[in-house]
């Protein structure tokens, strides 16, 4: 290799790697706002005003439906879906249930950073789920849960309209 060839070829090499270098950081920071699916896309329902950050979703088994304005915190992963524990090897990777693990995250529900939902599970809305939570069961309106598992640490007041309407209870 000649001197301007290999002249030419460092140039085009550091061009390569600089707008490599730019995009990487562009695409690293665009991440921290883009949710992942695993299994099937048209199991997820998200409501436009809902924030789900970079998120992962798993519908293997099941919907998985995030409710009006509601929003998460970084690294959240909500899972309708496991695998038979009485099957073994490759037939436990295969053995996936399709149905019966449904998550609904309601209107208002905070999930903080890096909490796990397991599915089949219901959290109510205006609940708030501490960071690092693990929660494998249903979660009442107004709650305020945490710790792996999620328990009950504080009861939040409804506003005055909401506590005001037949349909609270």
């Amino acid at each position: 290799m000649g001197l301007l060839e290999r002249l030419l070829h460092g140039t085009v090499a550091r061009m390569v790697a600089h707008e490599l270098a730019e995009q990487l950081e562009k695409e690293q920071l665009d991440a921290l706002y883009r949710y992942r699916v695993h299994s099937d896309r048209s199991r997820l329902h998200i409501h436009p005003t809902a924030v789900v950050n970079n998120a992962l979703f798993n519908t293997g088994g099941g919907t998985i439906t995030v409710g009006e304005y509601a929003f998460f915190g970084h690294y959240v992963a909500v899972l309708a879906g496991g695998h038979d524990m009485q099957k073994f090897g490759r037939e436990r990777q295969l053995a996936i249930p399709r149905t019966g693990h449904d998550v609904v995250i309601g209107d208002g529900v905070w999930l903080a950073s890096h909490v796990l939902v397991l599915g089949p599970c219901t959290i109510g809305e205006h609940a708030v789920v501490a960071g690092g939570s693990l929660v494998r069961n249903d979660v009442e309106p107004y709650t305020v849960v945490a710790g792996r598992p999620a328990k009950v640490v504080r009861r939040l007041s409804p506003p005055a309209d909401v506590r005001s309407t037949p349909s609270s209870g």
